[in-house]
């Protein structure tokens, strides 16, 4: 419980990132060992919950505590999974990087499975302000993740390793671990392996053990694999793109309007919401006009900003009509579109002006239980909120828009959690990125600031500066270094203006895609299968022999 109590601390809007290895570390130091693999199960499932209880709670604010309860069990299964895959791995050789891998693994699982996954509280989304940050523009998030647990496994080793060659070896004669240890000539650990004798050192034969080559090597070897990812990851920083430097620099500004009220309820004023973006938006018109702030190429407005479908309602299309023209700039609109089916899209349109409505992006990544609800007959039983859940519908695409000239590549809100958000965007030549979002049913909690992260590791990982608009903030401005050059405060109208560069180089993470994560899998199933096949062989080289003569049963 403490590992996951360190591994929630690493988390926004708390900037304590390190706590993230310590914290891998204390859950391997419990989970690793020779004990049942059940055993391993439910000490991750206790880590997974002090984890993400914690660090979900915003998904019940207002729906009670059972979906937040719930969604926060089965992601700790995950993390009982984890523990399980540590218990099998943490006996072969070199294995602080089979259980890193095993972290990254269980990570890939959680975010893919079951309703298309839920990557929230991925170890890469702490990470924004700490040294592996940068790290992510050679593997996007999953070799964050990987390279945080890689330095929790090590520090682990370290530890083991010091802590065992200082104390006397006892070892039991037909136990597991022994006969597989002496198969394999020596321990994991550096130290001798023993036979089936019962064997004692005393503490000069300790000393002596301490000084063997092996045991240097296995301490110089830990120590080496503590080190290596931070230091990696702070090297990396200056091979970053200048945040300022670009093939061309535009000017963009993004809209807060802020909302009536806060909670599920937030659009019953859907005109309010509307009239909010409009009037903030006509007064940065004005203080263009006036010389007090810089005219924008195009503007962004977050998602929701227009519940009244303005294909279908023509007082909300003349409203953003307004908007545009006074602004001089195309305005990216984020609105709830009523499909002839009765369902629904959430969508991000480019409003040109007079010229109205052009390009869109439909939200292709839906939330499940809350834009709909998968198996909406079952789950009924269970809340009466079951009902409210939504009826949308994926889009399709490549989740580029096109605007003012600028290629613009669009995540809404829930979608800039998963690693295949801009995948396609990027390969469409996306020179800028945006995560127009709604935070107002999520209520004062930390949700805002742990997605704002997200947007921070998506900036490094593609190598683009992305703006975030957010009807009740936090809106942003961040540079492709994944620094945050403006940040509006929560539930007040504003609007951030900022001259940012365009680019069309891509970054390592960009080009490989998601190939990092699938390396990722492969290496711990492969690794999986050995530690399988050797403790079989334990087994049976520790089963009892018949005597000769004895009639075997």
């Amino acid at each position: 419980m403490l590992a996951g109590l360190l591994l929630f601390g690493s988390f926004p809007p708390r900037p304590w990132w390190f706590l993230a290895p310590l914290g891998i570390t204390v859950l391997t130091l419990t989970v690793r060992g020779s004990g049942r693999l059940r055993g391993g199960f439910g000490y991750g499932l206790l880590a997974g919950l002090a984890f993400f209880v914690p660090l979900l709670p915003w998904t019940g604010i207002y729906v009670g505590p059972l979906p937040w309860l719930a969604l926060s069990t089965v992601c700790a299964v995950y993390i009982g999974l984890f523990g399980l895959l540590a218990r099998l791995l943490g006996r072969m050789p070199g294995w602080p990087l089979w259980v890193a891998l095993a972290w990254a693994t269980a990570e890939w699982a959680r975010s893919s499975f079951p309703f298309g996954g839920f990557p929230w509280g991925r170890l890469a989304f702490g990470q924004a302000d700490g040294w592996f940050l940068s790290l992510a523009s050679l593997g996007g998030a999953p070799l964050v993740s990987f390279a945080v647990a890689l330095t929790g496994t090590g520090a682990a080793a370290l530890i083991s390793t010091a802590w065992s060659t200082r104390q006397p070896r006892h070892c039991t004669a037909g136990s597991d671990d022994v006969r597989l240890e002496a198969n394999n000539a020596a321990s994991t650990e550096g130290v001798s392996a023993c036979s089936s004798d019962i064997v004692s050192h005393t503490p000069d034969q300790t000393s002596k053990i301490a000084g063997t080559p092996s045991a240097r090597t296995a301490l110089i070897t830990a120590a080496v694999t503590v080190v290596l990812m931070p230091v990696a990851g702070l090297l990396l920083n200056s091979a970053l793109p200048d945040p300022d430097r670009g093939d061309r620099t535009i000017t963009v500004a993004a809209i807060q309007g802020s909302v009536p009220r806060l909670g599920l309820d937030f659009n019953a004023q859907r005109r309010a919401v509307l009239d909010n973006h409009v009037r903030r938006t006509k007064e940065l018109a004005r203080a263009v006009e006036a010389g007090q702030a810089k005219k924008p190429d195009v503007v962004i407005w977050p998602e929701n900003s227009s519940d009244i479908d303005p294909l279908r309602n023509a007082d909300a299309a003349t409203l953003i009509t307004e908007a545009s023209e006074q602004i001089g700039a195309p305005i990216l609109v984020g609105a709830v579109l009523v499909n002839g089916d009765r369902t629904t899209t959430n969508s991000v349109i480019v409003w040109n002006g007079a010229a109205g409505p052009g390009e869109r992006h439909d939200k292709k990544i839906i939330q499940p239980f809350g834009e709909y609800l998968p198996m909406r007959s079952f789950f009924r039983l269970f809340s009466e909120y079951a009902d409210r859940a939504g009826y949308f519908v994926p889009g399709h695409g490549d989740g580029v828009v096109h605007a003012a000239g600028i290629d613009i590549g669009v995540a809404t809100c829930y979608e800039v959690a998963f690693d295949r958000a801009f995948e396609d965007a990027m390969r469409a030549g996306a020179q800028l990125l945006t995560v127009p979002t709604n935070n107002a049913t999520f209520g004062d909690s930390e949700m805002t600031y742990q997605q704002l992260a997200m947007s921070r590791i998506r900036a490094v990982e593609h190598g683009r500066a992305l703006v975030v608009a957010a009807t009740s903030g936090v809106s942003a401005i961040i540079a492709a270094d994944g620094s945050v050059r403006q940040e509006t405060p929560q539930f007040v109208p504003a609007a951030l203006v900022a001259d940012l560069p365009l680019r069309t180089s891509n970054t390592l993470a960009t080009r490989v895609g998601p190939a990092p994560e699938v390396v990722f899998v492969v290496l711990t199933a492969a690794a999986l299968v050995t530690a399988v096949v050797r403790r079989r062989r334990a087994h049976t080289a520790a089963a009892p022999r018949p005597e000769i003569g004895q009639p075997v049963s």
